[in-house]
């Protein structure tokens, strides 16, 4: 990160007197829980006639919904100006004020990529019994811009998911137990987000060494899930206890060894190459015969890169996903080689090829 003064450092001010401070272009990711604007009328009570621990801070309070779109209007504006071409903002929030933000976003030429349901496993009931629980709340994903290449690490999300794609409905507990801050026994702050929410958002869209920026930070979660995951962070909160609560937590915060911090490489970023290479470049000769794991079928190399095997011919894809009676199948870790007394899967080939063509390229 090029500025220092914003790098791992958070600041007690106001977020839009602060923003106009920082240099345009500096974050690759901006995660934003910004007021929800509730507007609770009265005291919510239980049916056993006990204090319902609502959002009824001063913070949250605002004189109308023009003053609330004026503020929100500001901020989004400085936290575009303050984004990388090619980096992204994550704005959460509830049925109160997330239409409204998504309004100003597109207003403001923002690129929506998605919109995610965060479901929480242990929502506060609904004590009147005049509404659904409400479940849920709504973030936006969007980049700078329409043309922006922003970071998307689908492999990893994948991977965290069991294998299956990740999906826009997430399934996470609110903050309790031991990671909910509190002061003599009372809630520090009424919203602090969990660590496990902020851990997937800057997994799936930041990588080592991004810089992410918070401009209301709260107690602290995005700093310091950043900080255990490599990432700088900047953020700022206006409330002095807020801000004292997040400075002693992220004092107390530990890194993640590197070697762990390690993800699986996109697809989309590495060097593509077709099997016909292999057979151009003579990595391959046609004539030459693929295997399967077992050896139990064999398939000819065609001299445009095509393969036979018995009735059926096309590529290493197509002739796999036949033999494997699917739709489709991944060719390149199905066939093998046999090189010598090696037998190679050809996805290895593959890969020497590329570090090959990198390391000449490189050098």
């Amino acid at each position: 990160m090029k500025h220092l003064n914003y790098n791992n450092r958070i600041v007690n001010g106001n977020c839009i007197d602060e923003l106009k401070k920082i240099p345009e272009k500096s974050f690759d990711l901006i995660f934003a829980d910004p007021p929800y604007n509730m507007q609770l009328g009265e005291m919510l009570k239980r049916p056993d006639n006990s204090k319902v621990d609502s959002v009824n801070d001063e913070w949250d309070k605002f004189k109308n919904f023009k003053s609330y779109d004026e503020f929100s209007n500001l901020w989004l504006k400085e936290c575009k100006r303050v984004l990388k071409d090619n980096g992204s903002i994550w704005v959460i929030g509830s049925y109160h004020n997330i239409f409204r933000l998504g309004y100003h976003m597109q207003n403001l030429d923002y690129w929506i990529l998605n919109d995610v349901i965060w479901r929480k496993r242990n929502p506060m009931p609904n004590f009147r019994g005049t509404r659904f629980t409400n479940a849920h709340e709504t973030l936006i994903w969007a980049s700078k811009n329409k043309k922006s290449k922003y970071t998307f690490n689908y492999q990893s999300l994948k991977c965290l998911n069991d294998d299956l794609q990740m999906r826009s409905d997430w399934l996470l507990p609110i903050c309790s137990g031991k990671e909910r801050l509190k002061k003599n026994g009372k809630k520090v702050h009424s919203t602090q987000k969990p660590e496990s929410l902020l851990h997937r958002i800057i997994l799936a869209t930041t990588n080592k060494g991004h810089s992410i920026f918070d401009p209301f930070l709260g107690t602290g979660t995005t700093a310091v899930v950043a900080k255990k995951l490599g990432r700088e962070f900047f953020g700022i909160e206006r409330d002095k206890n807020y801000f004292l609560a997040a400075q002693e937590r992220i004092s107390k915060t530990k890194k993640i060894d590197d070697e762990s911090l390690d993800t699986i490489e996109n697809n989309k970023s590495k060097p593509r190459i077709a099997f016909g290479s292999l057979v151009e470049m003579g990595i391959l000769k046609p004539g030459s015969m693929l295997f399967d794991q077992k050896k139990k079928v064999s398939a000819k190399i065609m001299v445009d890169g095509s393969i036979k095997y018995k009735h059926a011919e096309g590529s290493i894809h197509k002739v796999a996903a036949q033999i494997m009676g699917t739709e489709s199948y991944n060719g390149w870790t199905y066939w093998h080689y046999q090189d010598g007394k090696n037998t190679i899967l050809i996805d290895d080939l593959r890969q020497r090829f590329i570090n090959k063509s990198l390391s000449i390229n490189l050098a």
